[in-house]
């Protein structure tokens, strides 16, 4: 059996690259996100999954899996980045008005 500290260690050197090459190619994720952070919340996240549950998933299955997550990590809240007028677009538009 695999030590936690030794299954983290893999975790981060699978997860790492993938999040790298992710965030090279949208400049949303450099805006939005913390590489960091992010690589430590995704080492947290598929550390539930047990080893052999993490070796099955097919590498582009996990960038898949983890470019979803970022997308979702950089648009939430972007609501909260607008000013009253631009809320008042969007509702519009959402609308249909």
């Amino acid at each position: 059996m695999q030590s936690v500290s030794s299954y983290t260690q893999e975790l981060y050197n699978t997860i790492t690259p993938i999040v790298e090459k992710l965030f090279k190619s949208s400049s949303l994720y450099i805006v939005k996100l913390n590489k960091q952070e992010m690589i430590d919340m995704l080492v947290e996240l598929f550390g539930k999954f047990t080893p052999e549950e993490m070796r099955s998933i097919k590498e582009d299955d996990l960038i898949q899996r983890i470019n979803s997550i970022l997308v979702l990590n950089a648009v939430s809240g972007t609501l909260n980045d607008l000013t009253p007028e631009q809320i008042k677009m969007f509702d519009e538009a959402v609308e249909g008005r």
